[in-house]
């Protein structure tokens, strides 16, 4: 072994005690009760990168029902988070573990879940782990390292492969094909071309995985350092087909008398860009997965026109139902679906008003209509101009610019976000007689629609107002 390797052992074994010094207590405690244990998988990876980590992956040959005395009267809590699986939780101050029995699990071609048998070793328990740079173990309390596949040299190497056969390793669980370019954005890793292959040649056998354990794998690559290069992979292997075909589909066919931007290479750079623009509060799910939707509705509404250009009418729109459906699919909250889908039919709200200047009026529907999510609209829209003609792009910049300004000015004398009518629906039953129904839903609204027009009209204005559009309205 290199130099350069063995410090890196030594700095993988140093960083999980100084980090975790439970790790070893609780190993003391497994040896003196005549069970193995050793930290597996991320943690090691993470500890040779230098990274800390507060949640501890164990594999131990003791089983679940072995396991739980020995984390009693330790940990100060215990919680059976997957004992069907062979693994219990626990927390210990400020550190979180999972304890998993060694181990083997597979798929069959009828079943969603994993069928779970016990492992005998730890070598055998590595050997099913998803990839080499997760193989790696550090037994307890004796932290000797433990790397048979050789995970330690990929890591260095930045290169991901599997311990056995990539076929062997996808057919076990299918999932790990999503994992696999989940670990290249995260990592910014080379994925090995025989895993590339495998994952094309299988991609079928993603359908059989819940979309619920799907959901959780893009959502992981989405808030990753890199998403565009593990999303890349998934398009080119064909996985993105089985769960996320709107993706693909971005590609659309370009002839010489009919030109416009490459929407697929568009939508992730315009990913990138919002990614760009995250504020100190972290990744924003929301954000990213509306700058890659935001222009799926484009396939659907692609036109050529006579004169040889192309129009994508009402894109937006189509686009906003195909990313409700598709994220429902998905088995995302209905808040984040509800979100996105609205950021989707928002994202060409701003060029809609052209570059002059924005009216009051304009600026409170705009407001108004992006409501809670104004923050990401603004971000998703500054997001959107990937032209490579400075003068344009300079010109939306500044014009996006004063917006924001127009915003800011008019918050200062109004309440943009808490934009009312002067008159609730009592007051408007109250003068115009009329019980709870849908004419003070109709006058409500033709309040707010003036609301937003001229600005807060009082009381008394508003009760005027009101008269006048009740006389009209008992006249036609």
């Amino acid at each position: 072994m290199s130099t350069a390797l063995a410090a890196a052992r030594r700095r993988a074994v140093e960083g999980l005690l100084q980090a975790t010094p439970v790790a070893v207590e609780l190993g003391e405690r497994f040896r003196a009760a005549g069970h193995e244990l050793a930290v597996v998988g991320g943690p090691v990876r993470d500890a040779v990168l230098g990274r800390v980590s507060a949640d501890l992956d164990f594999t131990t040959d003791a089983r679940p029902e072995q396991v739980r005395p020995l984390l009693r009267g330790w940990a100060d809590a215990v919680w059976d988070v997957g004992v069907a699986f062979g693994t219990l939780g626990a927390r210990k101050g400020e550190v979180h573990v999972e304890i998993t029995t060694y181990r083997a699990e597979a798929y069959d071609r009828t079943s969603r879940k994993p069928t779970v048998t016990y492992g005998a070793s730890l070598e055998d328990d590595l050997a099913r782990r998803d990839f080499t740079v997760n193989a790696m173990a550090v037994t307890l309390p004796d932290l000797r390292f433990v790397d048979p596949y050789g995970g330690l040299r990929d890591l260095a190497a930045g290169l991901l492969r599997t311990p056995g056969t990539p076929e062997e390793s996808f057919s076990d669980d299918p999932l790990r094909m999503l994992r696999a370019a989940r670990f290249a954005a995260q990592l910014m890793f080379h994925v090995e071309p025989a895993v590339v292959a495998a994952m094309t040649a299988m991609a079928e056998r993603l359908d059989i995985v819940s979309a619920e354990r799907v959901r959780d794998e893009l959502s992981k690559l989405l808030l990753a350092t890199a998403p565009r290069r593990g999303l890349a992979l998934l398009v080119d292997t064909g996985l993105a087909a089985r769960f996320l075909p709107e993706l693909p589909k971005l590609r659309l066919e370009v002839d010489e008398h009919h030109r416009h931007k490459d929407v697929y290479e568009h939508s992730l750079t315009v990913l990138d860009q919002a990614i760009a623009l995250e504020d100190e509060d972290g990744p924003d799910l929301v954000l990213r997965l509306a700058a890659l939707l935001h222009d799926i509705g484009k396939p659907k509404t692609r036109r050529f026109e006579p004169r040889g250009g192309v129009s994508f009418h009402h894109h937006e729109v189509v686009g906003a139902d195909m990313a409700r459906h598709r994220l429902k699919a998905l088995k995302y909250p209905k808040d984040v679906v509800d979100d996105v889908a609205r950021l989707v039919e928002l994202h060409l709200r701003f060029h809609g008003y052209g570059t002059g200047v924005w009216t009051d009026a304009a600026v409170r529907r705009y407001v108004r209509d992006a409501g809670h999510l104004l923050p990401r609209l603004h971000r998703l829209t500054r997001s959107d101009c990937t032209t490579r003609n400075r003068r344009k792009a300079e010109a939306l910049r500044r014009a996006y610019d004063s917006l924001e300004v127009r915003i800011a000015e008019l918050a200062e004398q109004e309440e943009l976000g808490k934009v009312r009518p002067d008159l609730d629906g009592n007051a408007i039953m109250a003068l115009l007689g009329v019980p709870p129904g849908p004419v003070v839903g109709r006058a409500y609204q033709h309040l707010l629609e003036l609301r937003l027009d001229r600005g807060p009209l009082g009381p008394e204005s508003a009760e005027e107002e009101l008269r006048r559009w009740w006389a009209e309205q008992q006249q036609g």
